[in-house]
């Protein structure tokens, strides 16, 4: 009788823990979605704006935009230089070099050295900015002497572009008129 009774009051308990006012059972955690959410509602965090890289590498372009918008309002600087990537080739959205230009220059002046680099190497190809050999080539600089490996390749590579990217790309970065 007792084991019948305590059956009786454990089959109760989830209906009084889904109550209004008792918020959610089983809330989703740790997944894109979660994530996703957790951005929209303004509760960004390095790993939250973390998990766009993952939309974004499943095809999930849409979703990992207006998470890495919500992370750039936060200004995270990663997630300025995975908005320059989406810009500049077109995920989720039409191809716009001059935002993926203008995320690079955020996270460039924000101290990023991704930033710099990336930004610098829109300046010495003219890419979605004006062309300025001069000052993309200081922004490398900055990066390698900030330690930024692919930076100080290019740098001891005499900033030879081809250096770091590859040459089946030359097509994107070649001057439009």
């Amino acid at each position: 009788m007792r084991h019948a009774a305590l059956c009786l009051v454990l089959t109760a308990l989830p209906a009084f823990a889904e109550a209004d006012g008792e918020g959610t059972l089983n809330p989703e955690e740790l997944s894109l979605n979660r994530a996703l959410t957790d951005a929209m509602e303004g509760e960004t965090s390095m790993t939250t704006c973390a998990s766009g890289y993952l939309m974004t590498k499943s095809g999930q372009h849409e979703k990992a935009r207006r998470l890495f918008e919500a992370c750039v309002a936060d200004g995270y600087t990663g997630a300025m230089t995975w908005m320059s990537y989406l810009e500049d080739n077109g995920f989720g959205a039409p191809e716009n070099p001059d935002a993926a230009a203008d995320y690079d220059r955020m996270a460039a002046e924000a101290g990023d050295p991704v930033g710099m680099f990336n930004y610098g190497l829109d300046q010495m190809r003219g890419r979605g900015t004006r062309q300025d050999e001069t000052a993309g080539r200081a922004l490398v600089d900055r990066a390698a002497d900030m330690g930024l490996s692919v930076a100080q390749r290019l740098r001891a590579a005499d900033y030879d572009l081809d250096e770091v990217t590859p040459d089946a790309d030359n097509w994107k970065y070649a001057p439009m008129f």
